[in-house]
Parts: structure tokens; sequence; C-alpha cells
């Protein structure tokens, strides 16, 4: 259902603070063409967590509008109160998207039960297929691979993205959720590791701006020809890294700019356009994965 190189998305904004509409249509058409296999609509690089509830669902509902069918769009859902998550969920069920990414409930830290209980409440709200989300470190929280393997289960809830960066946790996950339970990376300098380890592909920062690079990747690892995927990682290691030497959107917004895929690198507060020293490590990374 989910796998290969899903792009997590980018939103773009005006230098008013609007989404820029015309920057996101762009931004679809591009993954349309590189090969894109997947787009995550207003997930955390999305800037989830400054957009209000109205914008959120209507990025959600113009990227599935600009998509056409082509590929499929995964909203982004989650929240810190369970009931704003439900919310999400319910307004966007008849949106056509193709499933929900939900992450672990940031700052309030909540017991493994209380993440089981939040999980098990949205599902109990929306027939869309829901993938978990774990990044503790932006949540401050960590969903156990005990606790994924409880909500495994449940039916609507097919896949995790696993951004900890512990490879250890990929054998781990398959035997506990089973076969059939999706596991994708979020974490693009392991990624292809843990596709090699049974994952079946990676929700990505880089794709955002090496699109056509990272599904090429991805497909040949899933088929199994990892020589031929590692020389293509390897490229873009540097990139894999260099798009995090500051907090992520921050510097990949500035480099799809520089790239000329969206009309500017505008950020919402708190966050910030990347620091003039940063830049030449941005874009020497760029260099070296030869997309710029």
């Amino acid at each position: 259902m989910f796998s290969g190189s899903i792009v997590a998305l980018i939103t773009p904004f005006n230098h008013d603070g609007e989404v820029d509409f015309v920057s996101l249509k762009k931004l679809v058409d591009f993954h349309v063409t590189a090969g894109t296999d997947a787009i995550v609509a207003v997930g955390t690089t999305g800037e989830s967590a400054t957009l209000t509830v109205e914008e959120h669902v209507k990025v959600v509902a113009k990227t599935v509008e600009f998509a056409e069918g082509r590929i499929p769009v995964i909203a982004g859902t989650g929240a810190n109160a369970t009931h704003e998550a439900v919310t999400f969920s319910r307004l966007l069920n008849n949106t056509g998207i193709a499933g929900c990414l939900s992450v672990t409930p940031y700052y309030n830290k909540p017991t493994q039960e209380g993440l089981f209980q939040h999980y098990k409440a949205i599902s109990q709200e929306t027939d869309i297929p829901q993938i978990l989300y774990n990044v503790p470190g932006r949540t401050a929280v960590d969903l156990r691979p005990e606790t994924v393997a409880r909500l495994a289960e449940i039916k609507t809830i097919v896949a995790l993205k696993d951004a900890t960066g512990d490879l250890s946790r990929v054998a781990l996950h398959r035997e506990l959720c089973g076969k059939d339970f999706i596991l994708l990376s979020g974490d693009d300098a392991t990624g292809l590791e843990f596709v090699k380890l049974g994952g079946q592909g990676v929700i990505s920062v880089t794709n955002n701006i090496a699109a056509k690079d990272m599904a090429q990747m991805m497909h040949l690892a899933l088929e199994g020809r990892f020589d031929e995927a590692e020389l293509i990682n390897q490229r873009l290691m540097p990139l894999h890294k260099g798009l995090f030497v500051e907090s992520s959107p921050i510097p990949v917004k500035w480099a799809a700019h520089k790239m000329g895929l969206i009309t500017n690198g505008d950020l919402r507060l708190p966050l910030t356009e990347l620091s003039e020293p940063a830049r030449p490590t941005v874009a020497q990374a760029m260099a070296e994965a030869c997309i710029f």
C-alpha cells in the first residue's frame, strides 16, 4: 500500500505569510514527473504546527486536487491533543487521501498506555489507513516497539514511520508486528540501510529536492539491487546530513528556493530563514549531490 520513495512535502508560503498554492502545484507536478511514490502533505516538514485547522485542511485538499490521481496523497493529521487529531481525521475523511500520518503527541509526554489509547481513539473515527509516526527527537516521547505491536492489531493501523534512526528496531518491529505491517524509515541518513533490513521505503526530507534520485534509489533497493542503490545513496549522503544543519525544514526550503521549485523560502515563526553561516554547508551538499 505505502512503499518506496515518499516525500515529506514542504508547505510553500508567500512573503505575506499565506500559503503559496501556485508553488504547491509546481511541487506536486515535480514529484509526479520524478517518480515519487507518494506525497505526505502537512506533516512535520510541512510546518503543520504553524498552520490553522482551516489552512491544514485546505493544503491537503489542494494537494489532492493538484495530484489529479497521479500520485497518492497522505495527510499529516498528528496533534498533541487526541480530540484535535480526531478532528483532522474527520475533516479529511472525504478528501481523497490515501492515508493519514499521525505523529506521537508532543510536549505532554504520554505513557505507552496513553499513546495506545490516543491512536486507538483516532482509529475508531475513520476507516482511512493510519501510519504511526515516531520521532522522539522532536516530540520527547518514544513509541516503543511493544506498543507498536499492540496498535498493529487494529485493522486500520497499517504502517509505522520510524524516525529514531535505530536500525535494530527494524527486525524487532517485523517480529512483533508481522510480515504485513508496513515499516517506513523517517531518517534519510539511514533510510537505505532500513530498507536493506526489511523496510518498505522512506518518508523523506531529501526527496523534496532530489526526488528523481531518491525514487531511483528506493526502487533499486526494493528490487534487491543494493550495490546500485548504494552508489546513489553515497552521493546523496552530504544532502541527507546537510538538510539538518539547522532545524528542518529551514535548510530544505532554502534549497528548494535556490532550485526554483518554490517562489521563496519563507517559513512561519518561530522558524526563521537559513542563517548565513549555514548556507555554504547546504550549497556544498547540493553540489556534491549533483542536483544544482
